[in-house]
């Protein structure tokens, strides 16, 4: 089953997203879940604002527990995160 995670981070943090980002990308590929991801951007400059991550899990609780041990959740960078059901078409 496919689930999207939509994460916003706490205003100003970009510096946190960035010194955290090699952790959060090796914990992507360890985990093998994730279909496709990327951050989400400002419309004014273009900075990282967030993330969208579609992963396969068996369950949203298994999502999660996904999300709750990425390095960027961990790390306090998200102001939000919510998890949906995702059905992919195209």
């Amino acid at each position: 089953m496919l689930f999207s995670i939509i994460c916003l981070d706490h205003d100003n943090s970009l510096k946190k997203r960035l010194s955290t980002r090699a952790e959060h990308l090796k914990y992507v590929r360890e985990t093998g879940l994730v279909s496709y991801a990327g951050p989400l951007l400002s419309d004014e400059d273009e900075d990282m604002i967030g993330s969208l991550i579609i992963i396969e899990a068996e369950s949203k609780q298994k999502a999660l527990v996904w999300s709750k041990n990425d390095p960027y959740n961990k790390a306090g960078l998200f102001r939000s995160v919510e998890i949906y059901k995702f059905k992919k078409l195209i």
